[in-house]
């Protein structure tokens, strides 16, 4: 009897330690469960912060492309002009060389015309200044076209005799400062060759420019 009393205390003792036992291993996984999800909380905060920056980013990107392209349009049509004028300039047999050499786009920015004027400002003639000082210190026998523009606000004929003023301005003061006048021609595009979106007041003063082609 004592031999199987004994039996019970050890197997009693056992189930005990077992029981014990279960309960620590179960209290120390739902621990490292708990540490394992809050890792990955963190992890997924962290991926969520990385994809907010990545997308503002993005935007940037994009915005940069949209500048790029409408700076790149505007290149494309200031190229065209250019063109026109040396062909311009070659039939008229005003060339040594035929070439373009370059181009100086004077926006409203640079040249201040007031609205629905070809009256030059002070920084006006600051600009046109330094364009006749590089023509005089480039010392060869090259050929200006004055080519003026405007927005689109008022009549086609009207655009282009206000076009045809300020470049003629332009032309004009250049001569004051040594450049010959039978080495420079204007030209008015009044309206119809724009650079940016007339809708716009900033576009429209873009768009109020005049353009120097310097020709060989």
């Amino acid at each position: 009897m004592r031999a199987q009393r004994w039996a019970v205390v050890v197997v009693l003792a056992l189930a005990a330690g077992f029981a014990t036992s279960g309960c620590a291993t179960k209290k120390y996984v739902q621990s490292e469960n708990k540490a394992i999800h809050t890792r990955i909380d963190d992890v997924q905060g962290q991926v969520e912060k990385t994809q907010t920056r990545l997308d503002a980013q993005e935007k940037r990107v994009d915005s940069v492309q949209g500048q790029v392209t409408q700076v790149q349009g505007q290149v494309g049509e200031a190229s065209k002009t250019a063109q026109e004028a040396l062909k311009r300039a070659q039939e008229a047999g005003k060339l040594a060389e035929g070439k373009l050499l370059y181009e100086k786009v004077l926006t409203d920015d640079k040249v201040k015309f007031g609205f629905n004027k070809s009256v030059l400002s002070t920084e006006a003639k600051s600009a046109l200044d330094e364009f006749a000082d590089k023509v005089k210190a480039d010392n060869k026998p090259v050929f200006v076209e004055v080519q003026g523009h405007t927005d689109n606000v008022g009549s086609a004929h009207y655009n282009e005799e206000l076009g045809e003023a300020r470049a003629e301005a332009v032309r004009r003061y250049l001569n004051t400062k040594g450049v010959p006048l039978h080495r420079m021609n204007v030209i008015s595009y009044g309206k119809t060759a724009p650079i940016a979106d007339n809708k716009t007041r900033q576009g429209r003063a873009q768009n109020r420019r005049v353009a120097l082609v310097v020709l060989l």
